[in-house]
């Protein structure tokens, strides 16, 4: 419930994703594609093509032999060298990219670029993601009024224009009939040669990366069943939770839900830093006695003082310590300190032991503290800071509970 009603206003509304390059992210973009005799939409209505669960794009257009067909078109039947022009996101459209089935008019037309060739025959695990780069078209470039087939953008170029965005007005005719407008995105394909062209020509005012994956929709329902299978696996401890969680994470790569290039950029390389320094910090305090040490130093610091204010100060206490420390960890360091305090104090030990065991797991303090607080670390790009802010008050809230509530159930 913290959470849920003040935790809206402690946290930084973040989308997910670290990627810089993610803030220039467009979205309806216009692209075409080519309906070839092994294509899945031959036969099917253009009705048919868009309810299907399968694709994720908008038809705006129908191109049969050159011309445009006029009037309703969802009832018109597919045919082999029809042409759909449709507005789409970035991950469909590099879903139709690296479809089998599916071709982009473009790149039917003028071939195969070298580097997607390359990448073919070198047979390299790409999940498609870095085919494209974007080129803004500059306020005062030669392009604008002109389309792409006047201006023959292939040959001037070397690129292939896979995609256009304009940020008003719906466009739904073909691609190469569109006249260019200052601060038109053109999704390019090429090699580096036929980019380097265009990067270095001031009709364009810059060049901006293509970041987005394609969407797997048919691999939805494998990677729900398989994180649920990694969820019972650890709950059930038929095995624990660090294997179980490596199981599921190789069970999406091999059954094709995400590729290992995909899965290599997923690793969030300061979680491995953060656990590399807090294994250490943990382990040397308990070989060097530092644990014990201050646990030592509370038994001779509370005497005389009220009971809660003593569980109090060791809850504080094992909540700081925890955040370094397993739970288990903290719990077995901590428990037989609260026992030998309850029994020098003449008190009952349940206030003290249950005391320990609930603050050893608060662990909301710092990203380290717990392993679920790692898997939101990088996704949700927090901060250290952000997990303090929402950590000490529900710390304080949990104290001030287990404080007047322990010694109420468990009586001295």
């Amino acid at each position: 419930m913290f959470v849920l009603w003040l935790g809206q206003f402690l946290l930084p509304a973040h989308k997910g994703g670290d990627d810089p390059t993610r803030h220039f992210r467009l979205e309806d973009y216009l692209t075409e594609i080519a309906v070839s005799p092994d294509s899945p939409f031959v036969g099917k209505t253009v009705s048919d093509v868009q309810s299907d669960e399968n694709y994720h794009f908008t038809v705006a257009g129908l191109i049969r032999k050159g011309k445009r067909v006029r009037g309703a078109i969802r009832n018109e039947v597919l045919k082999k060298g029809d042409v759909l022009v449709v507005r789409t996101t970035p991950e469909e459209l590099v879903s139709i990219r690296t479809h089998a089935n599916l071709d982009l008019h473009p790149v039917k037309l003028y071939g195969v670029t070298k580097k997607v060739e390359q990448k073919e025959n070198e047979n390299e695990d790409d999940d498609g993601s870095d085919l494209f780069v974007q080129a803004i078209v500059a306020p005062r470039s030669d392009l604008v009024g002109r389309t792409l087939s006047d201006m023959d953008f292939h040959r001037h170029y070397g690129a292939v224009v896979v995609g256009l965005w304009r940020k008003d007005g719906w466009l739904d005719q073909e691609m190469s009939k569109v006249k260019l407008r200052a601060n038109d995105v053109l999704v390019l394909e090429g090699d580096e040669e036929a980019l380097a062209r265009v990067s270095n020509d001031q009709a364009f005012l810059m060049m901006v990366p293509f970041r987005a994956e394609p969407r797997l929709h048919g691999k939805a329902w494998l990677a729900g069943a398989i994180m649920l299978a990694t969820i019972l696996l650890a709950a059930f401890n038929l095995l624990t939770i660090e294997m179980a969680a490596l199981t599921g994470a190789a069970a999406v790569v091999l059954t094709g839900c995400i590729s290992p290039h995909q899965a290599y950029r997923a690793i969030d390389a300061r979680i491995f830093v953060f656990i590399a320094g807090a294994i250490p910090l943990g382990t040397a305090m308990q070989k060097t006695g530092t644990a014990n040490l201050i646990a030592g130093w509370l038994q001779n610091a509370v005497g005389g003082w009220p009971e809660r204010a003593i569980l109090l100060l060791l809850f504080a206490v094992v909540a700081v310590i925890t955040q370094f420390m397993s739970d288990a960890a903290t719990t077995a360091l901590f428990a037989p300190v609260a026992v030998a305090l309850a029994q020098a104090l003449g008190r009952a030990p349940e206030p003290y032991v249950v005391t320990v065991a609930m603050a050893s797991v608060i662990a909301f303090l710092t990203p380290i503290g717990h392993h679920g607080n790692l898997l939101v670390y990088g996704p949700g790009r927090y901060k250290f800071s952000d997990f303090a802010k929402v950590g000490a008050p529900l710390t304080v809230i949990c104290a001030v509970i287990v404080v007047v509530l322990a010694p109420l159930i468990w009586r001295s």
